[in-house]
């Protein structure tokens, strides 16, 4: 269906690839929704059991679970309208598809989960001064049902597409497993033994947990949508490598990024000894990157080499 809106648009020619050119279409039809989708419907039903147990039982380790839950469930919706509008294709307005959501959405899901991480952080610090009742055997039983919805969670978005939107998906889930697991222990560590400090450290230790991961995705979400070089790309062996094909004597204005993640672009201008060569060089070329570097989108400007 979406091959058919591409291919029946009035811009359908000059987004067309030939023989030879790229196989990237600039959209993702392939990719299935419905991990995602019974993903948010599981996390935003159990965050608002975890919501109101979690201030019924005054824990914070439970309440920063419930929070975590309904992040999840943002970031989840987020996740999946950004895979709805990735399998757009290419339009008049927007030539090189819309691939780059996927990207965007893990960023905003990333820095949703650093605000999250912070009023954590706060919470737990005061209660450590400010100790309050923790009714440990509710947060117990409810941080027991969150870890089995956890875990098969995390199962359906490991079994789903590898995807840097999915793997913050489930950078998000796997916090939220974490969560369960301190609120579980937190819970019955007040009911048999009264500590109530335990709530606070747990959701502290969490937290950190959480940073380490969410740092990760936001480094790499932001390298893409900044039009970076792709993490296994090595720039300079590029440049070297091009320079060492027959006919071309020198590479300037090189840039190699991502159009949407997992697939590298390239443009450069190539000086040559002769234009006639051109097309042998470029075949040549092309076939060197795509089994040296898995660049398969080549744009390249042929010059004549000056003396």
């Amino acid at each position: 269906m979406q091959a058919d809106t591409a291919t029946s648009s009035p811009s359908a020619h000059l987004h067309e690839h030939r023989a030879g050119d790229a196989h990237y279409k600039h959209y993702t039809v392939q990719r299935s929704q419905s991990v995602l989708a019974w993903s948010l419907v599981l996390t935003l039903g159990f965050a608002v059991v975890e919501v109101v147990t979690g201030f019924m039982s005054n824990s914070l380790a439970l309440i920063s679970d419930a929070g975590h839950m309904v992040t999840d469930a943002a970031a989840l919706g987020l996740a999946l309208l950004a895979q709805i509008i990735a399998k757009r294709p290419p339009s008049a307005r927007h030539s090189f598809g819309f691939g780059r959501a996927e990207a965007l959405a893990a960023f905003v899901n990333s820095l949703v989960l650093l605000v999250l991480v912070s009023w954590i952080g706060y919470e737990a610090i005061s209660r450590f001064s400010h100790p309050e009742e923790v009714h440990g055997a509710t947060v117990f039983i409810v941080a027991g049902l969150g870890l089995l919805i956890n875990l098969l969670l995390a199962w359906m978005l490991s079994r789903g597409d590898s995807n840097m939107n999915t793997r913050a998906a489930l950078v998000n889930v796997l916090g939220d497993l974490l969560g369960s697991v301190a609120a579980l222990v937190s819970g019955a560590v007040i009911y048999y033994f009264g500590w109530m400090q335990i709530d606070p450290l747990l959701s502290l230790f969490v937290a950190l947990l959480i940073l380490r991961s969410t740092v990760g995705v936001l480094r790499e979400s932001y390298h893409f949508l900044m039009g970076g070089v792709p993490e296994q790309i090595d720039y300079l062996k590029v440049g070297a490598d091009l320079e060492q094909v027959d006919g071309v004597c020198s590479v300037h204005d090189l840039h190699v990024w991502d159009m949407s993640p997992g697939e590298p672009a390239l443009i450069g201008h190539v000086e040559i000894t002769d234009l006639e060569r051109w097309p042998d060089i470029l075949h040549a070329i092309k076939a060197m990157l795509l089994e040296k570097h898995s660049i398969d989108h080549i744009t390249l400007q042929a010059e004549v080499a000056t003396k």
